[in-house]
């Protein structure tokens, strides 16, 4: 992107202009005032199962990675669900920057009732990077956006999987990336909403340090069968 087509984009204080990296030259607006995306996003645009074309939905999208990065692997039309509008008027302006409006809507929306009013089975697959740590867990003293990127304040674990389950149709795919110390409670809890477990992948930080990221990806009304994919180790 040139001086000329960057004068043209509307930044706020403190926002700046980063590169995601891809083939396609995709740039994202960030802010050290709000949360920034992290390998976790990066990770789960990766391991996702996307159709080719359909309907996508990313829940908890944040500032819009997710849904930027799935437009390299494929032509579905994205929906990405964010509550805060803050995050939500970046990722719009991001969306447009790349010009990529025509592919993704970003939707300024609670999940839980946004789950109520789109319909049920309406998406051919969803992913997910939901807040990890339970509010109780967290330090009241940082910033509210990363509050609620970080904490369960307006979604629980448990609110996530209902809303992936319901929004995503028979047969369809849900892809999560979260803690390893939830994933009892992930694996119970897809299956409460029929969502079948069938691929795990845990990420560790070097080949003798212990797991810091899981990945998951179920099947609505899926058959019983578990594949854990081979781990990846982040620093070699």
């Amino acid at each position: 992107m040139d001086v000329e087509e960057q004068m043209e984009i509307k930044l706020e204080a403190n926002e700046r202009i980063d590169d995601l990296m891809t083939e396609t030259g995709l740039k994202i607006i960030q802010s050290r005032e709000v949360f920034s995306f992290s390998l976790d996003a990066v990770l789960l645009s990766k391991f996702a199962t996307v159709p080719k074309r359909g309907r996508i939905i990313d829940l908890c999208s944040g500032n819009g990675v997710i849904p930027m990065l799935l437009t390299t692997r494929t032509k579905a039309s994205i929906d990405a669900v964010e509550i805060q509008p803050r995050l939500a008027d970046m990722a719009r302006r991001s969306v447009a920057m790349n010009k990529l409006d025509e592919q993704i809507k970003i939707i300024e929306a609670d999940l839980r009732q946004y789950m109520k009013e789109a319909g049920n089975g309406v998406y051919d697959a969803v992913t997910v990077n939901p807040p990890y740590m339970a509010v109780q867990a967290g330090d009241s003293n940082e910033n509210e956006h990363y509050s609620i990127a970080r904490h369960e304040v307006h979604c629980t674990l448990e609110d996530v999987v209902h809303a992936s389950a319901r929004l995503v149709r028979s047969g369809g795919k849900v892809a999560m990336v979260h803690r390893p110390s939830r994933f009892i409670d992930i694996m119970e809890t897809m299956r409460k909403y029929r969502l079948e477990p069938k691929r795990v992948q845990f990420i560790h930080p070097n080949a003798k340090g212990e797991a810091n990221m899981v990945l998951i990806e179920a099947i609505r009304d899926g058959r019983p069968e578990l594949r854990v994919l081979p781990p990846i180790m982040v620093y070699e």
